[in-house]
C-alpha cells in the first residue's frame, strides 16, 4: 500500500477542512520548507497523534512470547501432518517473535530444520542446525539434531564431514552415559545405520562429474556509458523544455541489447496480500503469509529459512549478513517504528529509509541548496527547465540537474534529490496529508530519543534534546526539521518517479498441469537513472528485475537518435475510442470492483475443485463486463486466462487453449506483439498446447514464446529453460504421433 490506511487519509482530511481558510491557502501555495514551518503543530498530540496510536495497534510488529508459542505449536501439526512448506512457513514466524539468543527460538530453528530436511533442502537445513547450535539449543537434544546434520552430509556426498559429525554424535551419547529409553535407542539405531550408509558410499565412489558449459553466463560486450552510471555507451542523456531529462539512442540499437544495469538506491518490501496458512479463520494470530514473509527485507530474495530481526518481528532477512548490514544502515532506526510505517504506507517508509541511506550531512547539504534563489521549489523546477542558466556544484558543469561537477548522472542520492516533486500539481490536501504523515514519523524519531541513529551519531546518548523542544507544544529539532523536508519531497517524487520492482508469482498451489504466473509488486524503489525514462504507451524497452537490481533491454530496433521509452502506467480505461457511452469515475469503478470480487469468487471456487461452478461464474462475468467495458478491454482478456485456467485443470486442453488464444489477441492490443506479457502468455499456451499432444502447433508456440522472452528476460532464464526442456521432449516422440499431429 503507497499511500496511508483509509482511516489516517479521512483523519487528515478532516484536520484540513477544520483548518482557518487563511491558514489553508497558504499551505497550498507553500514551499516545502514553509509547509513544515506552518504544519508541524498541526500534528495535535490528543486528536490526530491518538489516532496514529490507536491504528498502530492493528499492525503490531513487536515480538510477542505467545505469538511464539502459538506459531510453533501450529508448526509441529502441520509437520505432523506432513505439510512441511506450511510448517517451515510457521516456524519462521515463531522465530520472528522469540527474542534473540534464547532457548526457545534455537528450538524454532531446529524444528524447521526437521522440515527443511524432509524437503530436501539439505544446504539450508545446515544453516538452521548451525543457527539452533549458536543460540543454546538443550543439550539433552542435541544428539538428534547431530544425526540430521550428517544426513545432510550424507545427502550432499560431503563424506568426511559427515563421519565428523557422526563421531560428534558418538562421543555425546557416550558423555551422557546410558541410553535406554525407547527414543534413545531409536537415535543408536539411527546412527548405526548412518554409519553403513557412508561406509558403502566410501567404497563405491561417484563418478567425478564433467564441467557443465550451460552454467556459464552470457558473455554480452558491455561498454559502459562514461557520463550515465551502469548505462551502456550507446546511450545519451539530453535535455529539452518539453521533455526535461530523457535518454536517447546514440545508434543503432537491436533487440535485446542491454541498456542500462542499475542498483536501487533504495527500496522497502510491499508487504502484499496474504495466503492463509490456517486451517481455521478462527485463531488467535494471523496465520498468512504475505511478500514480508516471503522475501528478503533488505535484498528482495526469496526466503526459504529466514533469519528474523533482533528487536521486530516484521523485518525478515535471508542471512546474517543482510540483516547486519539493514541494521547499521537504516532499521535500527526503523526498527521501533515498524507499526507506524504499515500505517502511514509505503511511500513514507520509502522516504525515511531514503534520508537515512544518504545521511544528514547530505541531505542538509542539498535541502539548504534547494532554500537559495527564492526560497521556492518552484524557482527550482524553473532551472530545471532551463538548466544551462543555472550551472554550479549540485547541477554540474553540464548544467542537467542531478549531474556532478564532472557532468557525470550518477545513482546517487544527488540525483534522486533532483527528481522533480512537481509540488504545484499535487493537491493541497494531498500535501497536507503528506506533510502531516512525515511530521508523525519526525516526531515519533524525536521522543524515543533516536536523533543519534539519524544523525549518523554513534549513540542517541551523544544527542542532547534541545530544550525548546520539551517546552514547546511538540515542536521538532532543526535537524529534524531538514530531514523532515527532504522526506517530504521524496513523498511527493514518488508519485511520480515510484519504480515498482516485480516479480513473477505463480497463482494457485502450482502442482497443475499448467503453471499459471503473473507479475506481482514486491517492492517500491527509487532507480534514479532508470527514472530519466519518459512515459509512452508503446514502449521500446522492457525491464526485468533481480533483487534489488534493474535490467533495461531494447524490445524492438531503435534507430539512432529516438528517445528510449518506458511504460509504467497501470490504468483500467476504456479502450474503444468509438464509444459515445460516458458513465462518471466512480460509477465505472464501483462497477469494475463488484467485477473484480466475482472474478475472485470463480477463483475460489476453482481452489476448492469446483470447476463447474467455477466456469458459470466466469461467463456470467464476461456476459456483465460485456455491458460495460469494451471487447479489447485488459479485464475481458483476463477472464479468457481464467476460463482457459479452468479447462486446464479439467483436461480440456482443446478449450483451455482456446480461450488463452483470445486471451492473447487482447493482450497482444495493449502492449504489441513482441511484448514482455505476450511472452508470458505464449509460454502458458505452450504449456497447454504441450499437455495436450498439440505437437505442432506447441513447437510453433515454444519458438515464438523463446524469441520474445529471450530479448526480454535474457537467454539464460528460467521460462527459456523449460520451453527447451518441452521443445526436447516433443521432439524425441515416435515419428508415428509427430505424423498424426
Amino acid at each position: 500500500m503507497a499511500l496511508p490506511v483509509e482511516e489516517w487519509r479521512l483523519c487528515a482530511a478532516r484536520r484540513w477542512a477544520a483548518l482557518e481558510p487563511a491558514l489553508r491557502e497558504r499551505l497550498a501555495v507553500a514551499s516545502l520548507q514553509d509547509t513544515l514551518l506552518l504544519g508541524c503543530g498541526l500534528l495535535r498530540p490528543e486528536a490526530e497523534a491518538a489516532v496514529l496510536r490507536r491504528l498502530c495497534r492493528r499492525a503490531p510488529a513487536g515480538k510477542e512470547p505467545a505469538a511464539a508459542c502459538f506459531y510453533r505449536e501450529e508448526g509441529n501439526r502441520r509437520f505432523g501432518r506432513r505439510q512441511y512448506d506450511a510448517a517451515v512457513r510457521l516456524y519462521s514466524q515463531a522465530a520472528s517473535h522469540e527474542l534473540p539468543g534464547s532457548p526457545e527460538v534455537s528450538v524454532c530453528f531446529a524444528n524447521r530444520s526437521a522440515a527443511l530436511f524432509h524437503l530436501g533442502h539439505f544446504e539450508v537445513c545446515l544453516e538452521d542446525i548451525a543457527r539452533a547450535e549458536s543460540h543454546g539449543y538443550p543439550d539433552r537434544l542435541l544428539p538428534k539434531v547431530l544425526l540430521r546434520k550428517a544426513e545432510c552430509l550424507l545427502c550432499l556426498g560431503r563424506l568426511q564431514d559427515a563421519a565428523n559429525a557422526l563421531s560428534a554424535v558418538e562421543n555425546k551419547i557416550a558423555m551422557d552415559g546410558t541410553m535406554t529409553n525407547p527414543a534413545h535407542q531409536t537415535l543408536l539405531k539411527k546412527l548405526s545405520q548412518l554409519k553403513i550408509k557412508i561406509h558403502e558410499k566410501e567404497s563405491c565412489p561417484q563418478p567425478a562429474r564433467e564441467a557443465c558449459g550451460e552454467i556459464q553466463r552470457d558473455s554480452e560486450f558491455w561498454e559502459e556509458n562514461d557520463s550515465i552510471s551502469g548505462a551502456s555507451s550507446s546511450l545519451g542523456l539530453n535535455f529539452d523544455m518539453e521533455r526535461g531529462r530523457h535518454l536517447v539512442a546514440r545508434q543503432d540499437i537491436q533487440p535485446g541489447q542491454n541498456l542500462l544495469k542499475e542498483e536501487a538506491f533504495v527500496s522497502v518490501l510491499c508487504p502484499g496480500e496474504g495466503l492463509l496458512l490456517q486451517d481455521s479463520s478462527e485463531t488467535p494470530w494471523d496465520t498468512r503469509v504475505t511478500n514480508a514473509d516471503l522475501y528478503c527485507h533488505r535484498c528482495l530474495r526469496q526466503l526459504l529459512a529466514s533469519v528474523p530481526c533482533r528487536g521486530c518481528s516484521y523485518a525478515k532477512y535471508c542471512s546474517q549478513n543482510c540483516a547486519d548490514v539493514a541494521w547499521e544502515r537504516y532499521h535500527r532506526t526503523e526498527c521501533s517504528l515498524g507499526a507506524l510505517l504499515l500505517t502511514l504506507g509505503v511511500f513514507c517508509h520509502v522516504a525515511l529509509r531514503t534520508v537515512l541511506l544518504a545521511g544528514f550531512a547530505e541531505v542538509s547539504r542539498l535541502v539548504e541548496w534547494s532554500h537559495d534563489g527564492d526560497k521556492d521549489l518552484r524557482n527550482h523546477e524553473a532551472r530545471c527547465k532551463y538548466p544551462s542558466e543555472a550551472p554550479d556544484v549540485r547541477t554540474g558543469t553540464r548544467g542537467i540537474p542531478g549531474c556532478n561537477e564532472n557532468g557525470q548522472y550518477q545513482s546517487s542520492y544527488q540525483a534522486v534529490f533532483n527528481l522533480l516533486p512537481h509540488a504545484e500539481k499535487h493537491s493541497p490536501e494531498h500535501k497536507f496529508l503528506c506533510m502531516l504523515s512525515v511530521v508523525a514519523v519526525c516526531k515519533q524519531l524525536q521522543e524515543a530519543g533516536l536523533e543519534g541513529a539519524v544523525f549518523n551519531r554513534e549513540s542517541s546518548e551523544k544527542w542532547s534534546k534541545p530544550e525548546t523542544c520539551e517546552k514547546t507544544s511538540g515542536d521538532l529539532s532543526p535537524e529534524l526539521k531538514i530531514m523532515a523536508e527532504a522526506m517530504l519531497r521524496h513523498v511527493l517524487q514518488l508519485q511520480c518517479n515510484a519504480q515498482a520492482i516485480t516479480v513473477m508469482q505463480e497463482l494457485g498451489s502450482g502442482d497443475g498441469a499448467v503453471v499459471n504466473k503473473k507479475p506481482v509488486r514486491l517492492a517500491t524503489a527509487f532507480f534514479p537513472v532508470l527514472s530519466l525514462l519518459n512515459h509512452s504507451c508503446c514502449p521500446n524497452i522492457s525491464v526485468s528485475f533481480s533483487g534489488t537490481a534493474a535490467t533495461v533491454r531494447a524490445s524492438q530496433p531503435i534507430p539512432s537518435g529516438q528517445e528510449i521509452f518506458h511504460c509504467y502506467e497501470d490504468m483500467l480505461c476504456c479502450s474503444n475510442e468509438a464509444c459515445a457511452v460516458s458513465v462518471s469515475r466512480e460509477s465505472l469503478s464501483r462497477r469494475l470492483q463488484d467485477l473484480q470480487q466475482q472474478i475472485k469468487k470463480a477463483l475460489e471456487l476453482l481452489k476448492d475443485r469446483k470447476a463447474d461452478q467455477a466456469i458459470k461464474l466466469l461467463l456470467k462475468c464476461q456476459m456483465d463486463a460485456g455491458n460495460f467495458l469494451s471487447p479489447e478491454h485488459l479485464l475481458m482478456g483476463e477472464m479468457e486466462d481464467h476460463l482457459a485456467q479452468v479447462y486446464a485443470t479439467l483436461g480440456k486442453w482443446q478449450e483451455a487453449a482456446r480461450h488463452l488464444e483470445k486471451s492473447i489477441e487482447i493482450v497482444e492490443v495493449h502492449h504489441g506483439p513482441s511484448s514482455v506479457e505476450i511472452g508470458h502468455e505464449l509460454f502458458k499456451l505452450a504449456q497447454i498446447l504441450f499437455n495436450g499432444f498439440a505437437v505442432s502447433e506447441a513447437l510453433s508456440t515454444i519458438q515464438r514464446a523463446e524469441e520474445i522472452l529471450s530479448v526480454h528476460c535474457g537467454p539464460r532464464s528460467t521460462q527459456i529453460q523449460e520451453l527447451q526442456e518441452m521443445k526436447t521432449c516433443l521432439l524425441e516422440l515416435p515419428r508415428s504421433i509427430l505424423q498424426r499431429t
